[in-house]
């Protein structure tokens, strides 16, 4: 589920946590947006929350650090 509607520039996932990075192009060059999900599955259907849980934040943590790292080494203007 994107709040910005545009397409994530690069994804990193563990398990179900997820981290979706998207471009935000500013006047001052582009940004990084970064939106942390858990996917879990309601009956056949596969949805997204942006709720976690205790066992989630080790992997939580995990992604956002890969996330970090990953913006950090585009290109910058």
């Amino acid at each position: 589920m994107s709040s910005s509607g545009n397409k994530p520039v690069h994804e990193i996932r563990f398990g179900r946590i997820k981290a979706a990075i998207r471009e935000n192009p500013t006047e001052n060059g582009v940004r990084h947006n970064v939106t942390l999900s858990r996917l879990y599955k309601d009956g056949d259907q596969w949805k997204d929350t942006q709720s976690f849980g205790r066992d989630d934040l080790p992997l939580l943590a995990k992604v956002t650090d890969l996330a970090h790292t990953w913006i950090y080494s585009q290109p910058h203007d």
